[in-house]
C-alpha cells in the first residue's frame, strides 16, 4: 500500500533541488541534435542522487537511468532538445537563465519539456528515501534526444537497436498535470512541380511552376475543412508550411517549384489515405506532381545517420486500461480528487512507443502545452512537486493493478 501523504512530503523537500537542477539544465542550449552537454548534465545528476542502480547512454545519445531489477519494464520519457528561441527581444526573461519569477521558473526548455526531467530525476531520490520497493519492476528513466525535429525517432532506436521494450512508458510532455491518453498523428508530404523555363518577357513559351503549384495550394487549402473528425482526438487538419522554387534566373520563368505540408491525423485516417488526399488534390488542380513523405535523415550529436518516413501514427489507449487506470489511482491518491483524462494537441514520442510498437502509453507531465515553443515557456514550481511525486508513486501502482 502506497503512503501517498509520505511521498508528497518528500517530494516537496526537494522543490528546491528540483528547481536549481532545472535553472541549471536550461542554461545549456540544446536545440535538436546538439543535446549533447545537457545529456551530460543530466547524466552528472543522476548519479550524484546515488538513486540509480545505472546511468548510461546509447548510440544515438539517448540516457537512461535505470531503478530496480524486477520484470516489469516500466519507463518514464522525456525529451532534453528543445526548439530555438527566436526573437530574444521578444522574451520578457533571458530564455537561457531559467528566472524564477510568479512561482514559475522560466526559459527555453523550461515547460517543453526539462522540468519533466528534473521532476523525473528527484522521485528516482524519494524512491530510494522511503525505501519503496522495486522488487517488482524494472524503471528505467529515458532521457530522448531528436524529439522536436523527429518525434519518436529516438523510441525506433531504443526499441530496435537497443531492444528495449517497456510494458509501459509514462510519457511526461507537458500535460499541465493531467492524465492524458492519446494524440493525433502527423505526417510531413512533399509535392513537387514541374514546369518549363524561359525569359520573364516571354512567359506564354514557358510552362510557370509556380502558378501550377498555386492551384495545387488553392486545393489543399480547401481540403481542410473536409477531412475526417474524432470527438476524442479532433479533427485532422492539412496546412501548407513551406515553398520554394527554382528558376534560372529572377527574369526567368521557374521550371520547378515544391510544397510542404503539415498533416495531422485523426481516428479514421492513414498515411496512405492522406497521400492518397494529396494526389486527388493536384489532379483536381490539373496538375501533374510527385507526391511523397520525405525521410528525417540529419545526423545526432553522436553523429549517429538513422533514416526513417516523416510519418507519426495516431494513438489512442482505452480510459479503462490498465496503464490509465494506475494514473488514475496515482492521481487519486495523492491529490485527493478524480481526474479528467484527456488528450494532447500536439504530438510526442508516443507517436513511435505507441503508434509503431503498440507499447502502452498514459501521459503526465509539468507545464500547460499553451507554453511550448513560445517566449512564455516556463513551468509552475508547484508542477515540479506533482509530477516528482506521481513518477515515483506510478510503478507500484502499475503492478498493483496486476
Amino acid at each position: 500500500m502506497l503512503n501517498f501523504a509520505a511521498i508528497n512530503k518528500q517530494a516537496k523537500k526537494y522543490q528546491p533541488q528540483m528547481v536549481k537542477f532545472l535553472r541549471d539544465i536550461i542554461a545549456i542550449p540544446s536545440e535538436s541534435t546538439e543535446e549533447k552537454g545537457v545529456i551530460d548534465r543530466v547524466a552528472k545528476e543522476m548519479r550524484a542522487t546515488k538513486a540509480f542502480d545505472k546511468v548510461w547512454t546509447d548510440g544515438m545519445g539517448n540516457l537512461i537511468g535505470q531503478v530496480g531489477r524486477g520484470k516489469k519494464i516500466i519507463a518514464i520519457d522525456a525529451h532534453c532538445d528543445t526548439v530555438g528561441v527566436g526573437d530574444r527581444k521578444a522574451w520578457k526573461h533571458d530564455p537561457y537563465k531559467g528566472k524564477v519569477a510568479g512561482g514559475r521558473v522560466w526559459g527555453r526548455g523550461a515547460g517543453d519539456q526539462e522540468g519533466a526531467i528534473a521532476s523525473m530525476v528527484y522521485s528516482a531520490k524519494i524512491i530510494r528515501d522511503l525505501k519503496l520497493p522495486t522488487d517488482e519492476y524494472t524503471l528505467l528513466y529515458v532521457v530522448t534526444v531528436m524529439e522536436e525535429d523527429c518525434d519518436g525517432l529516438c523510441w525506433q532506436y531504443i526499441v530496435k537497436e537497443n531492444k528495449i521494450r517497456p510494458d509501459v512508458v509514462v510519457v511526461t510532455d507537458s500535460t499541465n498535470c493531467e492524465i492524458l491518453r492519446g494524440q493525433r498523428g502527423r505526417m510531413e508530404i512533399g509535392v513537387h512541380v514541374s514546369g518549363k523555363s524561359c525569359h520573364g518577357s516571354m512567359p506564354h513559351l514557358g510552362d510557370n511552376a509556380i502558378y501550377k503549384r498555386s492551384r495545387v495550394v488553392r486545393e489543399i487549402e480547401a481540403m481542410n475543412g473536409t477531412l475526417n473528425d474524432c470527438p476524442f482526438l479532433g479533427k485532422g487538419t492539412i496546412t501548407v508550411s513551406y515553398w520554394d522554387c527554382k528558376t534560372p534566373s529572377l527574369n526567368a520563368v521557374p521550371d520547378y517549384a515544391y510544397i510542404h505540408i503539415d498533416r495531422r491525423l485523426t481516428t479514421g485516417d492513414s498515411k496512405k489515405l492522406a497521400v492518397q488526399q494529396v494526389k486527388d488534390a493536384c489532379k483536381r488542380a490539373g496538375v501533374t506532381a510527385r507526391v511523397e513523405v520525405p525521410k528525417y535523415e540529419r545526423a545526432a550529436y553522436t553523429g549517429l545517420v538513422y533514416p526513417t518516413e516523416k510519418y507519426f501514427p495516431t494513438w489512442v489507449m482505452d480510459e479503462e486500461s490498465r496503464p490509465v487506470q494506475s494514473a488514475v489511482d496515482v492521481y487519486k491518491g495523492l491529490f485527493k480528487k478524480t481526474p479528467k483524462v484527456g488528450r494532447w494537441t500536439f504530438s510526442t514520442n508516443a507517436v513511435s512507443i505507441n503508434g509503431l510498437f503498440k507499447i502502452p502509453c498514459v501521459g503526465y507531465g509539468p507545464a500547460p502545452e499553451s507554453v511550448a515553443h513560445t517566449v512564455n515557456d516556463s513551468v509552475p514550481i508547484k508542477h515540479l512537486v506533482q509530477a516528482a511525486a506521481f513518477y515515483a508513486a506510478y510503478p507500484q501502482a502499475y503492478c498493483a493493478r496486476a
